[in-house]
């Protein structure tokens, strides 16, 4: 079964110890929501699984196999907290450049379609957003790593991501971050909390008023 594997992550920053032990799996047809307050390490644990950041100790594994960075396996894809695509360069290429299998199906979005020969910074920044999530979600990656892609975008945006995540979970599978916890638990089939640097599972909401992630 593809899986991607995580187990025995620790990192500090300086004196603060941000992850503890942590760990989980993912596997294709799953979408894993992570959740936290701001500092807790959720952007963290994501870069150290891409791979753009060394921890102190980890063991990942992607369908069996250790690996050390994420994003050199291609297996992986990762969209950041912060856009990250230059301006100056047209969607056209970026189809090109992050997508193969799914190409086609890319190009029939109607947003791609009507803005294949734009630049990317030309677009609102809903939509700037919003590419680079369908970008990164259409790769030939099996395992797809969203920090906040809910963060700061219209409500009819957010549906679309979600649209794309639901009808892309049977071949792909999904860690994602966001602030928006209702979004989360709305979109993923698994919860899991980090507190204190570790992790926890949540199999109901009153979990998160037990770890005091939200209020009781």
């Amino acid at each position: 079964m593809q899986e991607l594997y995580i187990d025995s992550v620790a990192h500090r920053y300086g004196s603060r110890l941000i992850l503890s032990s942590v760990y989980m799996s993912c596997k294709i047809g799953e979408v894993i929501g992570l959740l936290g307050r701001n500092g807790c390490g959720k952007s963290t644990l994501l870069r150290i699984i891409f791979g753009t950041l060394k921890p102190d100790y980890s063991h990942i594994k992607v369908n069996g196999k250790l690996i050390r960075k994420g994003y050199i396996t291609r297996q992986i894809s990762y969209l950041p907290q912060d856009f990250f695509i230059p301006d100056h360069l047209k969607i056209s290429y970026l189809v090109t450049l992050y997508t193969n299998k799914h190409k086609h199906e890319l190009i029939k979005e109607p947003l791609i379609q009507e803005h294949l020969n734009m630049k990317i910074g030309d677009l609102s920044g809903g939509q700037k957003r919003l590419i680079e999530c369908l970008l990164i979600m259409y790769s030939d990656s099996d395992f797809i790593l969203l920090d906040e892609p809910f963060s700061q975008l219209a409500p009819v945006i957010v549906d679309e991501i979600k649209q794309h995540i639901h009808k892309l979970k049977a071949i792909k599978g999904f860690i994602i971050t966001d602030h928006y916890y209702r979004q989360i638990i709305e979109t993923s089939s698994s919860i899991v909390l980090l507190h204190n640097g570790c992790n926890y599972n949540i199999n109901h909401i009153d979990d998160l008023k037990l770890y005091g992630y939200l209020p009781i």
